[in-house]
């Protein structure tokens, strides 16, 4: 439990945990809301409770229950809400649609997050060596090439130093806080939540806008419920009410009672809590933790992208295992490398972390939102609890959300347009590649031949018999593949043994080995066979065909040959998609990596056949 809770530390908190870094700072800036004490103390009141409701209530204590075996996330709650509707197939096409909205403003989120608290860590120069300013953009670009070229190496020896760097920046947090509020313990009263509601009622109008500033003390929340399947509830709550949540609120309150003090500290008030001696100390470590939770997005961004690829909503992208053990570590080059492009525009383009903040919290309060009204329908349509129940342990938390969501919309022309430029973009994508691959598949399914006459009919005269064993893929169970239509008409031959392979990919995050695999013997030493794989699974086709020897198929690697039909997509006009769109799915489908890396098909026995088929 220890360890995991220190794992926890490492790689949930990474996000949330950097916020005081810029946080506090971006509420006051641009004299929107002045440093008076009833302001300042309104503020932290609006930060503490906003902590405490949405994370300690909402996040810890009601999402992590919304678990898909085991499993968390935005993909996860996704699967639950859809199959909780099933008998309603109008909502459950909205709530995919919603969800698809949601996983899509995730990638906004995943560029955003490095830049932003790279760029925050970085500015430390200019609170303790103001005449080196310049270097501030050129340094977080060095540290953006370097933390993207080190992810092909795997997070795993990175990841073992996550956990403790993490808790001495925790223990720094309440370090630096301390003793600000225990000199100007009056502070301590901002836990009243009447100071926020005084705040509110008094500006209204500059409250509302300063609410956009202050979701960025939450920006973390939903990597507790994503990472809940690598953890487990236990250590991430322990975690959050044990170390992060006393340490974020004692820097806060710190932070607070220094402004008190000197209503100047405002430009910087993080930095300016250390004393002289720690001012490189602390600068390192801030960078340091800025790594560490820009990580946790690039990694959470690899993941989302092959859960996505499995449930069909994204092409095949060449994914690379970097460990031999963990099987949850991966590196997808094409993800890393526009990641990186699109994190070095955001960083050169806004130029520092208050310009960001302008696009930060538009993605996050999306899939908070999203979160929520998905939570509804799983906890009325599949936990089953009574309506009003529903309405109530959700209706609160989401007129929050709502509120943050429309107070971060106001931002949109200072920023907040370019994670939701990504978004779009990434929804367009996964929209396109999932309503293209139904139209292929409809029509690939009007012109299939049933499997079991087809082989009926050919054994009546049966072509030449080759020694070896012929694995062909089909997307549909029971139709006669492509790919050996092909190879009877130009090579004229049949295997010894043949065996026509499905892969099915559920909205579960794990199916174990029991339930892997489905055989129907065809006769003539040909079977039918169906993998089935969750989300979060490995889909190991050589792997899952070895349990084909409990039904007494024996397969030797050297003579087994992978048959793949290689279709290319033809757009036409007419098919019920824009046609722009149909060509951007061709070019997708063209363009996909090859099923060899996705599947972990040997390389070296795989025959490609292909055919031109229109949409």
């Amino acid at each position: 439990m220890a360890g995991l809770t220190l794992g926890a530390l490492g790689v949930v908190y990474g996000d949330i945990g950097t916020s005081p870094l810029y946080a506090l700072k971006e509420v006051f800036h641009g004299g929107h809301v002045a440093t008076t004490p009833d302001n300042i103390l309104g503020v932290l009141s609006l930060l503490f409770w906003t902590l405490t409701v949405v994370v300690s209530i909402k996040y810890v204590l009601l999402i992590l229950r919304a678990d898909n075996n085991g499993e968390g996330g935005l993909i996860a709650m996704l699967a639950l809400a859809t199959n909780a509707v099933n008998d309603k197939p109008q909502l459950r096409r909205g709530l995919l649609l919603v969800g698809l909205f949601g996983t899509a403003i995730f990638f906004g989120d995943a560029v955003i997050t490095p830049a932003m608290t790279v760029l925050g860590a970085v500015e430390g120069i200019d609170v303790y060596e103001p005449q080196y300013h310049d270097a501030i953009l050129p340094l977080t670009l060095v540290v953006m090439v370097g933390l993207f070229s080190v992810q092909r190496f795997g997070t795993g020896g990175i990841g073992k130093a996550f956990g403790p760097v993490m808790l001495v920046w925790f223990v720094t947090l309440a370090l630096l806080g301390l003793p600000h509020v225990i000199d100007n313990p009056h502070v301590l009263a901002a836990v009243n939540p009447v100071y926020a509601i005084h705040f509110c009622l008094e500006y209204r109008w500059v409250a509302f806008v300063a609410l956009g500033a202050v979701v960025l003390v939450v920006t973390g929340g939903e990597a507790l419920y994503a990472d809940l399947g690598h953890f487990g509830k236990q250590p991430i709550r322990i975690a959050w009410y044990g170390v992060v949540m006393p340490a974020l609120v004692i820097n806060y309150f710190g932070q607070g009672a220094m402004l008190l003090d000197d209503p100047s500290g405002v430009q910087n008030p993080f930095f300016l809590l250390a004393p002289s001696w720690a001012e490189i100390p602390l600068f390192l470590l801030a960078t340091l933790a800025a790594i560490v939770a820009s990580q946790a997005l690039i990694t959470a961004a690899f993941s989302v992208t092959k859960q996505a690829i499995q449930l069909g909503i994204l092409p095949r992208l060449r994914i690379l295992h970097t460990s031999v053990r963990d099987i949850g570590q991966i590196y997808v080059p094409f993800i890393n490398w526009a990641l990186f492009a699109l994190v070095v525009v955001a960083v050169v383009f806004f130029g520092s972390s208050t310009k960001l903040a302008g696009a930060y919290g538009v993605a996050v309060t999306i899939d908070m939102t999203i979160t929520t009204v998905m939570t509804f329908f799983v906890i009325r349509f599949g936990w089953r609890y009574p309506l009003a129940l529903c309405v109530a342990a959700t209706g609160v938390f989401f007129l929050i959300d709502v509120t943050f969501l429309a107070s971060n919309l106001l931002k949109i022309a200072a920023g907040g347009w370019f994670p939701l430029l990504i978004g779009i973009g990434m929804f367009t994508l996964m929209l396109t590649w999932k309503q293209g691959r139904r139209l292929l598949s409809d029509k690939l399914r009007q012109d299939a031949i049933e499997l079991t006459t087809f082989l009926e009919a050919v054994f009546i005269n049966p072509p030449t018999r080759v020694p070896g064993t012929a694995v062909f893929l089909s997307a549909e169970k029971g139709s006669t593949p492509n790919a050996l239509l092909h190879n009877l008409k130009h090579n004229k031959v049949l295997h010894e043994q043949n065996i026509f392979v499905t892969v099915k990919h559920h909205e579960v995050p794990w199916i174990g080995f029991e339930k892997r695999c489905e055989v129907e013997a065809l006769g003539h030493s040909c079977w039918q066979v169906a993998l089935h794989f969750g989300f979060k699974n490995e889909p190991d086709v050589p792997e899952a065909l070895e349990l084909l020897k409990k039904h007494g198929v024996q397969l030797d690697d050297m003579e087994t040959s992978y048959f793949l039909s290689r279709d290319i997509v033809i757009p036409t006009i007419g098919s019920g998609m824009a046609l722009w769109r149909e060509k951007l799915f061709a070019g997708m489908h063209r363009n996909a990596a090859a099923a060899a890396d996705f599947l972990h098909l040997p390389t070296n026995r795989i025959v490609e056949l292909g055919s031109k088929v229109e949409i």
